[in-house]
């Protein structure tokens, strides 16, 4: 019966340690395309930051996401090695990055990628460094 008891113990700890240790370390950017800015849920702090996606004649992909791979610094092949610092790429070569544009962001500006502030792709990034891509999540939305 203690044995019993004891296991049951230490499973609602597994289970109580695991749901709060993941619920922690989340991460979740919904980038709404309408209004142009990506909101950060990060644990309990909230960022919002303005962005510029796709301009006319681009589209942005909408959709739920993972990260595939980060870049600290990437230049652009298809746009004439065009910088793209702290990228976060989450569906082929589309990626939130940093832009030195920063008069354009809150309209639609860019040939399809998320672009932010650079401190604040920088920030964005150093959050998906740290909690891993199986825990970070992309929502882009209209």
């Amino acid at each position: 019966m203690k044995k019993t008891v004891l296991m049951a113990a230490v499973f609602v700890a597994m289970l109580f340690g695991a749901s709060g240790q993941s619920w922690a370390a989340s991460l979740v950017a919904n980038i709404d395309v309408s209004s142009q800015t990506m909101t950060v849920r990060y644990g309990l702090s909230v960022y919002r930051w303005s962005v510029s996606t796709a301009r006319s004649g681009y589209f942005t992909p909408r959709g739920t996401y993972r990260p595939q791979r980060t870049a600290r610094m990437w230049y652009s092949r298809k746009y004439h090695m065009s910088p793209m610092p702290y990228s976060v790429f989450f569906h082929g070569g589309y990626a939130i990055h940093g832009t030195g544009a920063v008069r354009q962001l809150g309209r639609p500006a860019s040939h399809g990628c998320v672009r932010l502030h650079t401190a604040n792709a920088a920030t964005f990034y150093s959050m998906v460094r740290e909690v891993g891509f199986g825990n970070t999540r992309i929502v882009v939305t209209n």
